[in-house]
């Protein structure tokens, strides 16, 4: 099994910001919403906190605070673009040192976290779609990001 311990301090950083680098790039996919949608990410590290024991990687990860790179973005194509080599540098850094069943775990951990932050703030005009076309557009291009595909 992998633990922090098998990363330098800016390899953790990256797998740690691979989540809510996820999470970010569904809130600006949409505009409205994004207190429910940042919640949503909390949310869902403390739930899979509730997983404890079933992957000392992921524990690890979730027992971090969530973390962002704050850098100032011109554009939020930039934020976008910069979230996604996020996703896949950390995904090629699991790649190499975690086991494939720990990448997958990630994957899994970042996609449900994207899809809890796309369902945390009902859409459209009266809150009748529940799911964005552009949310869902995020979504599919965070799988291709992660290597990985969504249902």
């Amino acid at each position: 099994m992998t633990s922090k311990a098998e990363f330098t301090s800016e390899e953790w950083k990256l797998v740690l910001e691979g989540p809510p680098s996820a999470g970010m790039v569904v809130i600006t996919a949409q505009r409205g919403g994004m207190l429910r949608e940042t919640v949503s990410i909390a949310k869902t590290y403390a739930e899979a906190r509730q997983h404890h024991g079933q992957s000392e990687l992921l524990d690890e990860i979730v027992a971090a605070k969530p973390v962002m790179d704050h850098t100032r973005y011109r554009s939020l194509e930039e934020l976008e673009e910069h979230c996604l080599t996020h996703l896949r540098d950390a995904v090629a850094l699991l790649g190499v040192k975690a086991t494939p069943q720990e990448l997958d775990e990630y994957k899994q951990f970042i996609l449900t976290l994207a899809d809890k932050v796309a369902n945390a703030h009902r859409e459209g005009h009266g809150g009748e779609q529940s799911v964005s076309e552009a949310e869902r557009a995020a979504i599919a291009t965070i799988a291709q990001a992660l290597g990985a595909t969504t249902a």
